[in-house]
């Protein structure tokens, strides 16, 4: 399996992905209306003989901490046929060292704790922003000292108001 940058061809099985993963296409729109808005600055796809999985990573305003530059991490979705083999979380770790390896300071991801939690995302970090989503689910990764001292209020890609 290879992780890779989304290409446009890619599309038709993402929408596949995304509808066995989440049994609706919303997260599929949410992905497409980034691209048609220039929010989304990294799109990765696991291939194994196929597209399996997919991540995407938003730009993130955070207003009292301008000096930060922020990600989001969100959607991710693992085809059910290649579920439980680690793809999601080669997803989650290759776009982490890209995101770092381009001077993202912070990374927002709003889910499962238990799942994010074991690459380094703390609800605690997500305490000191302030977001549409905050609450137990929001978990924040610092990628550097700067995220480590990001506060106050932040503005999500404007395709995440447009699922609400």
């Amino acid at each position: 399996m290879e992780v890779r940058l989304e290409e446009t061809a890619d599309w038709s099985i993402l929408y596949a992905i995304y509808s066995a993963s989440f049994g609706q296409l919303a997260e599929a729109d949410l992905v497409r209306n980034m691209h048609r808005d220039g929010d989304l600055i990294l799109s990765l796809v696991a291939h194994a003989d196929e597209p399996a999985g997919h991540v995407a990573y938003s730009r993130l305003i955070l207003h009292e901490s301008p000096s930060v530059k922020g990600a989001v991490l969100a959607p991710l979705a693992v085809a059910p046929a290649y579920q439980k083999r680690g793809i999601g979380a080669a997803l989650v770790r290759d776009g982490l060292v890209r995101l770092a390896d381009d001077g993202y300071d912070l990374v927002l991801v709003l889910g499962e704790p238990q799942y994010y939690g074991r690459f380094g995302f703390t609800p605690r970090l997500a305490e000191q922003v302030k977001t549409p989503y905050d609450g137990p689910y929001l978990q924040a990764l610092a990628l550097s000292d700067k995220g480590k001292a990001a506060h106050g209020s932040v503005t999500y890609a404007k395709a995440f108001a447009e699922l609400e």
